[in-house]
């Protein structure tokens, strides 16, 4: 396994659409290994393959660091509700602002196998699944931004 450069804000690769994974071959595993191992090591909850330069329809999400979710070529089907919160991107470092996203997502993936599944998510998990299928099509958090990006060290200061 391998820790992979994170792309940040600028890098032309973030504002392009990936392509479809037709088939998980042997360079496809070692992705999906390298891209947890990277988003693991930057304290990241997910991360697109776009962001270490790969235009690839694939994410990894780990919001609880127990559960590790790999969606490949996902599609959101369904969402509902409304929840406003800091957001932050391991390509937008040390930046964070106010998105309101859905508080309800479900989306239909495929495993390593490339068995189709589905799968609902709420709160961080449903924001986790929205933001990275973004990155998959070319888009960044700071898009939807509401009002001003922060330093992360700010915010920090303002809860002391």
């Amino acid at each position: 396994m391998a820790i992979r450069n994170i792309r940040e804000i600028g890098d032309p690769v973030l504002n392009k659409t990936c392509k479809v994974v037709k088939e998980v071959t042997d360079r496809t595993r070692e992705l999906i290994n390298d891209m947890f191992d990277t988003m693991y090591d930057a304290g990241g909850v997910g991360l697109a393959a776009p962001q270490v330069g790969i235009l690839k329809r694939l994410v990894v999400i780990d919001v609880t660091g127990e559960e590790p979710i790999l969606l490949i070529n996902p599609v959101i089907l369904e969402t509902s509700g409304e929840q406003s919160g800091n957001e932050g991107c391991l390509s937008v470092p040390g930046k964070t602002g106010m998105v309101t996203r859905p508080n309800y997502v479900k989306v239909k993936a495929y495993d390593k196998e490339l068995k189709p599944f589905e799968l609902e998510g709420t709160e961080l998990l449903a924001r986790a699944i929205i933001h990275e299928v973004e990155h998959l099509d070319g888009h960044l958090y700071v898009e939807k931004v509401e009002g001003e990006l922060m330093n992360v060290s700010d915010l920090e200061d303002e809860e002391d």
